[in-house]
């Protein structure tokens, strides 16, 4: 097709380079998890299925978090490409199954990103006492739609500003988080707490407390907590040490979550006790708010910034991983070559950011329109989306090195082994998740769709809508679905640069290259 014809290469704008370095990359991390809005949300409902044991399940959690991030930081080592799963699974498993992996994490994007600002808006009127503004869904709806349009022109305007911004969020909602468990661990021990605040033990650190069943549910809860933390790896096309530091800031983003994951869930639990939290758990988030008047008194207003700046830091970094993978697909023409465009000013992926950012607009404010439950439905969906391209990341990396297992320990455990069985727990959970969402009864209203939980029928219908997009994208341009699965081979010690020639050609840098020629002559490949 005239598409896929090659032609002379020509010059063209890319990603900025070196614009952030190891810190910013790790608050974007972190933010990206929306720490301080994720525990808001899930603390209630975990309680209610494995009671004081919650922060044990939080640690239990950890675990595929932490094998997954090992998979990042190797293969973003093999190929750092801002496509992530998209590149990394179409390298080891074949461009259908890579294209399935970008699909679902640009469709998270899109089903988190108008919810996410939508707490911030909803706290942010609260801290400063406009609650009355915060009754109003047509304020709350127009607030939150210019939220999306404002964090969508910094991500495109400067990704070192944004990156700026991240830190100062990131601080802001720990030291508010931290000092909202500090203040709820005093009172419990001065004997101020609430009526049915209990001493904390160790024993709550043991997952397996309250059965596997309840175990099940609550891992679910988890994962969903830590999820997001990729989205520095999203961005190592633009960061300094981009082999490197991408996935190391992935890794300690893991860790400095769980640390606060199990601190603040100590406070909470111990503060307000089991049978409170058990019966708000349909509060969501909302019962920070609660919490923090009775804990905190008029100091509330901590609580309620740490929870609005969490969500909107999270609204921003929700962006970058799917305009990215969506760039990254473009330029290998999984998706219109027009997605690969980037600003020749700013050097961002301007059409990948706004159509993600419009997207996600339509979606929420349809959502919205639908009912209160379906915009939580939608949310829950998210499990199976992230699930599965967290597993088809730790499958592929084992895949991808599986030259390189048997060359040690270190190379059997981290690039292999952890990374399966990271997968097979998410396999697992996606499993079990499945089988929860067809029944009706547990979806947050309580409906059905089809005969199904509207959460299931979300994101069945999701992944309907992928297989028909790449389908009708295999019938304009075939040339992706041409590629073939590669092996890595270059020994991972070894200085970039040294390879010879045979090892350099499996990994990455002259397909992609050969790739991105073609693309920059057969249309302009940046924006004025």
């Amino acid at each position: 097709m005239v598409e896929d014809t090659p032609r002379t290469p020509a010059a063209a704008a890319t990603l900025r380079p070196n614009a952030i370095g190891f810190v910013d990359a790790l608050a974007i991390g972190l933010n990206a998890t929306s720490p301080a809005y994720s525990l808001a949300a899930v603390i209630g409902p975990i309680v209610a299925l494995v009671g004081v044991h919650a922060p044990g399940v939080m640690l239990a959690s950890f675990v595929p978090m932490v094998l997954i991030a090992s998979a990042f930081y190797y293969l973003n080592r093999a190929d750092p490409d801002c496509g992530t799963t998209f590149s990394w699974v179409t390298r080891a498993l074949g461009p259908t199954t890579g294209w399935l992996g970008g699909w679902a994490i640009t469709m998270t994007g899109v089903l988190v990103v108008g919810s996410l600002a939508d707490v911030a808006v909803n706290f942010a009127l609260l801290a400063v006492g406009l609650d009355g503004w915060a009754a109003n869904t047509l304020i709350r709806q127009a607030l939150t739609v210019l939220v999306i349009v404002t964090m969508a022109a910094l991500c495109v305007r400067d990704t070192q500003a944004a990156a700026r911004l991240q830190n100062i969020l990131v601080l802001l909602q720990t030291v508010c988080l931290f000092v909202f468990a500090a203040v709820a661990l005093y009172r419990v021990y001065a004997g101020t707490g609430s009526p049915g605040a209990l001493r904390p033990s160790l024993d709550w650190l043991d997952p397996f407390g309250s059965g596997s069943t309840a175990l099940t549910g609550g891992l679910l809860l988890g994962v969903f907590v830590y999820w997001g933390w990729e989205s520095a790896v999203n961005l190592t096309e633009e960061t300094k040490d981009p082999s490197s530091a991408p996935g190391r800031a992935g890794i300690w983003s893991t860790v400095v979550l769980l640390a606060t994951y199990v601190s603040v869930a100590f406070a909470v639990v111990a503060y307000a006790g089991t049978g409170y939290l058990t019966a708000h758990a349909d509060d969501e988030e909302a019962v920070f708010a609660s919490l923090a008047r009775e804990a905190l008194g008029g100091w509330d207003w901590i609580v309620l910034v740490a929870v609005a700046t969490s969500a909107l830091a999270s609204t921003q970094t929700t962006i970058i991983p799917a305009s990215r993978t969506a760039l990254s697909m473009a330029r290998r023409h999984a998706l219109p070559r027009r997605f690969a465009l980037i600003h020749d000013r700013y050097r961002t992926p301007a059409v990948g950011t706004w159509w993600v950012a419009g997207t996600a607009t339509v979606w929420y404010l349809f959502i919205h329109q639908v009912s209160e439950n379906a915009l939580a439905d939608s949310l829950t969906a998210l499990s199976l989306l992230i699930a599965f391209y967290y597993a088809l990341t730790g499958i592929a990396c084992a895949v991808y090195h599986r030259r390189l297992l048997t060359a040690g320990v270190r190379e059997f455990l981290f690039i292999g082994a952890g990374p399966l069985v990271g997968a097979g727990m998410l396999i697992w959970l996606l499993a079990e998740a499945v089988v929860d969402m067809a029944d009706p009864a547990n979806s947050s209203g309580g409906t059905s769709w089809f005969g199904l939980g509207p959460p299931l029928v979300i994101a069945l219908g999701l992944s309907v809508v992928g297989l028909a997009v790449m389908f009708a994208r295999r019938a304009v341009s075939g040339a992706f679905w041409a590629e073939r699965p590669t092996v890595y081979e270059a020994p991972l010690d070894r200085p970039r640069g040294t390879e010879s020639p045979e090892e350099t050609e499996s990994p990455v840098e002259t397909e992609r290259v050969a790739s991105s020629a073609a693309d920059r002559a057969a249309e302009p490949a940046s924006l004025g």
